[in-house]
């Protein structure tokens, strides 16, 4: 490697990026950039440094977090490299050690989970993190703890190894409880001979390695050898195995192949990202794992799994393919990288079809899930909480919150919605639709009238609690509805807040409308702006949900009977086997197939027309989780 130093002072006057950059090397390397008073903004790897850095001060837009990085660099410092997958290694490090200021960083850094099994007389099965003191095989890495001991259960069934550390298997003298339950052959007194516990270690070895054909194939032989010497009962005790078996991998492998994979989302909500991971060893479901990496201003979903590429592999043997949700800021980069670390080809996919985009549009549910958990923990939402009251200059805590939103399709079926927060978060039971008629179709400033008086009436006449802060999803045409009615009512101490969109709609530029006239502009790193957006967001959500509940409502008895191909059997079939109409439409197009005398094509157009879809995007949806 070479160290190259800065381009000048440490004092922020007079630096020149372009010059700089004309002076580096084409070759790969990591770049730092500092700030006039030597601290450190941001770690990138490039293959290219002279590309990379000028990229940073040639003409044209870049993102907020960028462009305010970029008029803080007073010196640059690059380590040239001798290949992509060098620099990767370096970055990652760095990143680790220094935690520079605006680089994306995933703050989990544990270790990960694997199955070993030790290599000694009686092989024990156990859960192992860390270095690999002891001789044996190590399966994994697993993505959590619990998809390690769900594993381990899983052998302690079908194959009996033991689990106990040496000194306590030394040490017995009758069999332990594990044994009881059958989940142990009890080799430490001697109820198995060491050929027979030899021969389920090298069962759970083929398990372990996704070698379910070869299993299977071994276990039908000696049930048959079985059969044929009348030996009926160790028969039916591999029979029982092999059916379990074929259970447990039947939702295990991938377009029939037992591949290295690993699927990766990333949702950004409200200033938090989630990513969550699924992995795939050997053809086998290694389970999920989901992650939270720290943005320091980040937006964009494939910036955030870059950067999470790159970490998470860092030092960890990347699979053979990693399907993503978004294609990753310098993929050819991370690509070259990650094959050189693991001496074999890595391929990165963001478009894939079939068993992938299946397990790739789970992934981004329980992504979606996982990052409306973390949203809504009770600790962050109070810390949103105190911040909005800050924002707002209130003299306490506000105890509820709620926020209005209309929806409609070209003026059809107007819902208005009304969530309700408290300091801990959602207070679902307290959610109200209005449904709006005798207005204009389309006019949002008379639905949300509608909705303010009818919901603002009961609290003039005493019926009904008063919200200490009121968001109203629009501009300053829906605020001044607000004000209006509530002067009208005669309902005061309020605080009333208007939530206008930023220019191009971007998360976090939201604009807060006061009464008075006056904005405030948060930005997207204020926890209480966030706190707005998940208000705002689960209204909008609330308000189209009922919206197309309303809309649908007098066609949904039809439904079925409009799809071409459907006759009264098949319906009455459909509605039988999913215990109605409701039923059919949760269910996927898999389940839906499974319903007699209805094949794949038409299990997709009946999906298709349940759901508003393109028969093409039939199947993305998998009626199981793996």
């Amino acid at each position: 490697m070479t160290q190259a130093g800065d381009a000048a002072g440490m004092d922020g006057h007079g630096f020149d990026g372009k010059d700089f950059a004309r002076g580096l090397t084409t070759a790969p390397g990591v770049y730092r950039m500092l700030d006039a008073e030597g601290g450190l903004l941001y770690v990138g790897k490039a293959a290219c440094l002279k590309a990379r850095v000028g990229s940073y001060f040639n003409q044209g837009e870049h993102p907020p977090r960028i462009a305010a990085m970029v008029v803080q660099i007073a010196a640059i410092e690059v380590t040239a490299t001798r290949t992509a997958g060098e620099a990767l290694l370096l970055e990652n490090q760095l990143i680790k050690a220094l935690k520079p200021r605006y680089n994306v960083m995933l703050r989990d850094d544990k270790s990960y989970p694997y199955i070993v099994l030790t290599d000694e007389a009686w092989p024990r099965i156990g859960f192992h993190r860390g270095p690999r003191r002891s001789s044996g095989r190590y399966f994994g890495p697993y993505p959590s703890a619990g998809a390690v001991r769900e594993s381990i259960d899983a052998i302690g069934k079908l194959f009996r190894l033991r689990t106990c550390e040496d000194s306590v298997f030394r040490n017995r003298s009758r069999p332990c409880l594990q044994y009881q339950i059958g989940r142990c052959s009890a080799p430490c007194v001697g109820l198995i001979d060491a050929a027979a516990y030899a021969a389920s270690v090298h069962q759970a070895t083929l398990f372990l390695e996704g070698r379910s054909n070869v299993l299977a194939e071994e276990l039908t032989a000696q049930m048959e050898r079985s059969s044929a010497a009348q030996a009926f009962e160790e028969a039916a005790r591999l029979r029982d195995l092999l059916a379990a078996i074929r259970k447990i991998q039947s939702r295990q492998y991938v377009d029939g192949q037992a591949v290295d994979m690993d699927v990766l989302a990333c949702e950004i909500a409200q200033g938090v990202a989630c990513v969550l991971a699924l992995s795939f060893r050997e053809g086998m479901n290694h389970g999920t794992r989901s992650f939270f990496p720290k943005l320091n201003g980040a937006s964009a979903a494939d910036e955030v799994l870059a950067a999470f590429v790159a970490q998470y592999y860092g030092e960890r043997k990347p699979p053979r393919e990693i399907v993503l949700s978004h294609a990753p800021v310098d993929a050819e980069l991370l690509e070259a990288a990650l094959s050189e670390q693991a001496g074999r080809r890595v391929e990165l996919k963001s478009t894939v079809r079939g068993d992938r985009a299946r397990y790739l549009d789970l992934a981004r549910r329980n992504a979606t899930l996982a990052l409306a958990q973390q949203i809504g923990s009770s600790a962050s939402q109070r810390t949103r909480v105190e911040s909005l009251q800050a924002l707002l200059g209130l003299s306490a805590v506000p105890k509820r919150m709620e926020c209005f939103d209309i929806s409609h399709t070209m003026g059809e079926a107007t819902v208005a919605s009304c969530v309700v927060f408290d300091a801990e978060g959602p207070v679902r039971a307290q959610y109200r639709r209005y449904n709006i008629d005798g207005i204009t179709p389309g006019d949002d400033f008379a639905a949300m009238r509608q909705a303010l008086e009818r919901r603002f009436r009961h609290v003039a006449e005493g019926t009904a609690v008063s919200p200490d802060v009121l968001l109203i999803d629009g501009g300053a045409g829906q605020l001044r509805q607000a004000i209006e009615v509530l002067g009208e009512l005669g309902v005061h101490g309020i605080e009333l807040v208007g939530v206008a969109k930023g220019e191009e709609r971007r998360p976090g530029e939201e604009t807060l409308i006061r009464p008075d006239g006056c904005t405030l502009r948060p930005g997207s790193e204020s926890p209480a702006l966030q706190l707005i957006q998940q208000l705002r967001d689960e209204s909008h959500r609330f308000a189209i949900t009922g919206h197309r509940g309303r809309r649908q409502k007098a066609r949904q008895t039809s439904t079925l009977e409009d799809i071409p191909g459907v006759g009264p059997r098949r319906r009455a079939s459909l509605l039988r086997h999913f215990g109605g109409l409701p039923g059919v439409h949760h269910a996927g197009v898999e389940d839906i197939a499974r319903v007699a005398g209805i094949d794949a094509a038409l299990a997709g157009r009946i999906y298709a027309a349940l759901h508003g879809a393109n028969e093409s995007g039939r199947g993305s949806v998998p009626a199981t989780a793996p």
